[in-house]
Parts: structure tokens; sequence; C-alpha cells
């Protein structure tokens, strides 16, 4: 198990907080209420969505099921680059960004497979993903030189999201950002002591 607490633990904490806040919205709150924790900067709204991260969609009962089956090959592909990753002793932080990434598929997972049968809308792998998090930080009205959205109202952040969807961005920008220094280890083993060329 050594090299496997860590990441597990950020598994852990990231399923239990998502899924702890989604149950919570889902049984204290209706569809479309809301209510301000920061001001207009960050509210609380509770919707649904049938698709992807962030509210987008891959419409249809076929795409619905389709994208419950893509989640779960993904996060098992995910799972065992995990594994390869820790098995490999590859940098810990890069270690712990996929974790994060992983615990995020499999929150958003549970609620495809599951929330459907669970709170009696739909069967098996057709549940909806709770998000809740909002952030209109910034709102107005594109100047009209603006191409294609001249004219018209903006509001930055629009998507409505949850806890699985942040920990998956997270981990994918810590990821791209620190992607030199996670990655220098196996490029100077390649290179070898010398500045030789190691064949694998």
């Amino acid at each position: 198990m050594k090299g496997y607490t860590k990441p597990l633990l950020v598994i852990f904490l990231v399923l239990l907080i998502d899924q702890a806040i989604k149950t919570w919205i889902k049984t204290h709150m209706f569809i479309g209420q809301e209510f301000k924790i920061i001001g207009n900067w960050f509210i609380i709204h509770f919707t649904e969505n049938n698709g992807m991260a962030f509210g987008l969609e891959f419409g249809g009962e076929f795409g619905k099921l389709s994208l419950s089956l893509f989640r779960i090959a993904a996060v098992a592909g995910i799972g065992y680059g995990l594994h390869y990753l820790i098995q490999r002793k590859y940098h810990r932080g890069l270690i712990l960004n996929v974790a994060l990434i992983f615990a995020g598929a499999l929150g958003n997972i549970i609620d495809s497979v599951l929330y459907g049968k669970i709170y009696g809308y739909a069967g098996l792998f057709h549940g909806r993903v709770v998000d809740m998090m909002y952030f209109p930080i910034l709102e107005g009205v594109f100047p009209k030189w603006v191409p294609i959205w001249g004219g018209e109202d903006y509001i930055f952040f629009r998507p409505v999201f949850n806890i699985a969807d942040a920990a998956i961005s997270v981990g994918v920008i810590l990821i791209l950002v620190f992607q030199k220094s996670y990655f220098k280890e196996e490029i100077l083993e390649e290179i070898g002591p010398n500045n030789e060329i190691v064949e694998e």
C-alpha cells in the first residue's frame, strides 16, 4: 500500500464532500432555488444536467446512456493510469492531481449511474448530475464591435458546477502548470547521467 495512502485519501475526501453536498442540495432544495453566500459573487443555485461537466449536454436517451458508459470506461482508464504512476514512482504532485481528476470523474459517475434510481425519477445510468456552485463575478454587455456577441449580455463565470467538476479542473490545470517539474525526472532518466540517450 506504500504510495497509495495519500492518493486514496484525496479520492475519499473529494467523494465525501462532493456527495455530502449533493445529497443535502437534493434533499433540501428544489430545482432553481438559490441563496447567496457572498453577495452576487458566490451563489448556491440548484440545477441538474444530463450531460457533461459545467452543464454541457449530450442529447437523447441513447446519448445519456452512452455518456454514462463512456464515463465509466474513462474512470477505469484514469484509475489504471493512477496505479501505473504510483507503481513507477512518478512525481507525487502528478499522482495527487490525477487522483483529483479520478475522484471528480467518479463523483459525477455516481450521480449519472445511481441518482435516477435512488431518487426515483429514472433507471440506472440515466441519472442527472447535481450542480450548485455559481460564480457570476462579472456581468455586462459586449461592445457592439465584438464579432458574434456584440451587444449581447455576458456573465463571467456563467456555468453552474459542483465539487467533482472543480476537482477535475484543478487537477488538469495543476498538471498543465507544473508539467515541466512533474516530468523532469523522467526526461533526465531517458537522457542519462552523461547526456547520452538511454534506450529502454
